[in-house]
């Protein structure tokens, strides 16, 4: 479902930016939960090399618009991943 995309809360983000992670959100949601942390850290490092890399406030913004809706046990699983991410990003 690309609603998300359409919030007007991401009119700011550059389109390029929104394709690559419709993208990748259509490639993440094929695999299962014990190879989505391997899958966002080859998604991180990619986003490194190539140059296109997201905003801290980018970042934000798109996490609230993915929590829309969410269950709390969804929104939880949400922040634990980015939790992880912002930990590998550290190193």
């Amino acid at each position: 479902m690309n609603d998300w995309m359409n919030n007007p809360k991401l009119s700011g983000i550059d389109p390029q930016k929104l394709a690559m992670l419709q993208s990748l959100a259509a490639q993440g949601s094929n695999k299962p939960q014990n190879e989505m942390l391997s899958f966002l850290t080859a998604v991180s490092n990619n986003s490194h090399k190539t140059g296109m890399q997201f905003s801290p406030q980018e970042m934000s913004m798109i996490i609230e618009v993915l929590k829309t809706g969410k269950s709390p046990q969804e929104i939880a699983k949400i922040d634990q991943m980015m939790n992880i991410m912002r930990m590998m990003n550290r190193r």
